[in-house]
């Protein structure tokens, strides 16, 4: 139960993608997942963007196992149960991700795993545990006012945690779920390149991979549509709402 943190942490990152800095991204400038604000707290309030993009492996580490993986008691938990736990706790937090588990194995719902929670792990098969905590995750984010802005990205990252985790528990692993896009690029009138061309497919436009005045209408329209922000750029939350990243 305590050789999974790296196996799980490498997972999670592919979900939380690369760098990011938009204006309009109310979570700031981010990194594999962390922000700026999170970074200076373990780090230090000297440290920078640029230090932030730079950030190293050591340092990630720490910031997710202290901030979720410990909070969780994902060590004392079995294989595949600890991942999906620990991505709860990264997508909607620790004290979130807890009530869910304690609900699946019928414990008292306070937020906080502790030895009680963990005894009761035990009386229950893994893998029946990674299917209602993923349900349970699931029907509060379908439960959220955006879900119809975001719920295609986030529908698919629980997917895909459901599948790796069955997976890693030794279960038959049927969902198949598609891997998410580890990387992404911002892009905006006069990009070119493989995320306009991305963008240009998920829009229903010709595919020339040329960031023009047709594909920049077509985008504020539809970011309008969705109720984001029509600034005619693509990123993060745009991607996220197109369900090309998780």
């Amino acid at each position: 139960m305590k050789r999974n943190y790296r196996s799980a942490l490498s997972k999670v990152l592919i979900h939380e993608g690369g760098w990011a800095d938009h204006l309009k991204d109310p979570g700031g400038a981010t990194m594999k997942g962390v922000t700026l604000r999170t970074y200076q707290r373990f780090f230090g309030e000297s440290k920078t963007k640029d230090d932030l993009r730079n950030i190293t492996g050591d340092e990630l580490e720490r910031i997710y196992r202290d901030g979720y993986w410990d909070k969780c008691l994902c060590d004392d938990l079995p294989r595949g149960l600890d991942y999906t736990v620990f991505d709860a706790a990264v997508n909607s937090g620790p004290g979130r991700s807890a009530k869910w588990l304690q609900a699946a194995v019928g414990a008292a719902q306070d937020g906080s795993i502790g030895p009680r929670t963990i005894e009761k792990v035990t009386s229950h098969d893994p893998v029946d545990l990674i299917q209602d905590c993923c349900d349970l995750r699931l029907r509060f984010l379908q439960s959220l006012d955006n879900w119809s802005v975001f719920g295609a990205g986030w529908g698919r990252r629980v997917a895909s945690v459901r599948s790796d985790a069955v997976a890693m528990a030794g279960g038959d692993d049927l969902m198949q779920a598609a891997a998410p896009t580890v990387e992404f690029k911002t892009v905006k009138k006069d990009s070119s390149g493989i995320w306009v061309r991305k963008l240009q497919s998920a829009l229903g436009l010709h595919v020339d991979g040329k960031f023009g005045p047709v594909t920049e209408t077509a985008l504020k329209s539809w970011q309008a549509e969705q109720g984001l922000e029509a600034d005619g750029i693509a990123g993060r939350n745009t991607y996220r709402a197109l369900g090309l990243i998780s």
